[in-house]
């Protein structure tokens, strides 16, 4: 008996503390969170950036930190570093109003890679509700598959048939919502390749800021979607952002 009692106080103090850490961590974020918004109000930009960068280096990615982040940046004329605080933004929170942002920035500084169309805002919605709607599916999926486990002698064939199609209907919504993930070209004058290779067709350079879709990666090179057609870029020229 004593070392089951021991054993479960061990465990109750080890999510005791990490309770507590978790709980500290977060007052702390808060605590630098206005820190650094006092060193913004102050016009310290720079000091207020530092300190925004300490809190995300502790993970502790919100909404504010990123918009701020993004706002102290483009305060500074640095738009492709609030270009990529914008697209981790979209990437953790799907907004249309952010996209804009984004697009009216790009659209400023002659950037690729920021298409404002309605197929784009329409993308940006299902991204938005894309957890719910997949968690809605799959348990009415596991909820439907156990009911007919059950009824298996009244349950026909018609019924496993419909369930069978509604497990690739899923699949396909999985298939066809799934965002590929996107990148933004971190070096100017970057160059764009026909292969993954030095030596290959030399295409174009692309911009500090450019936003390309990713494909695949090859070594030291990533293929992306670049007006249509595939190219190459090395790895260090590109910032991965979802």
């Amino acid at each position: 008996m004593m070392p089951n009692i021991r054993s479960k106080k061990t465990v109750f103090f080890s999510l005791f503390l990490m309770f507590f850490l978790q709980i500290a961590q977060a007052q702390s974020a808060r605590n630098l969170l206005a820190q650094a918004d006092s060193l913004s109000e102050a016009g310290q930009a720079e000091r207020a950036f530092e300190v925004y960068r300490q809190v995300l280096r502790r993970e502790q990615v919100s909404p504010r930190l990123l918009l701020r982040l993004a706002a102290t940046k483009e305060s500074q004329s640095h738009y492709a570093s609030a270009l990529y605080y914008l697209s981790l933004y979209q990437a953790h929170y799907p907004s249309r109003v952010v996209w804009r942002k984004m697009v009216e920035i790009a659209q400023g500084q002659h950037l690729t890679g920021y298409p404002n169309t309605w197929q784009q805002q329409l993308g940006i919605t299902v991204q938005r509700y894309y957890p719910l709607v997949l968690q809605v599916l799959l348990s009415l999926a596991v909820v439907i598959g156990m009911l007919l486990l059950v009824s298996q002698r009244r349950a026909g064939r018609v019924w496993w048939l419909i369930y069978g199609f509604y497990l690739i209907g899923v699949t396909g919504f999985i298939y066809f919502t799934t965002v590929p993930p996107a990148g933004l070209v971190c070096r100017p004058r970057a160059a764009l390749m026909a292969a993954p290779s030095a030596a290959s067709d030399w295409l174009t350079t692309v911009a500090t800021g450019d936003r390309l879709l990713v494909r695949g990666k090859q070594d030291i090179w990533y293929q992306v979607l670049w007006r249509g057609r595939v190219a190459y870029i090395r790895q260090h020229d590109l910032l991965l952002v979802n």
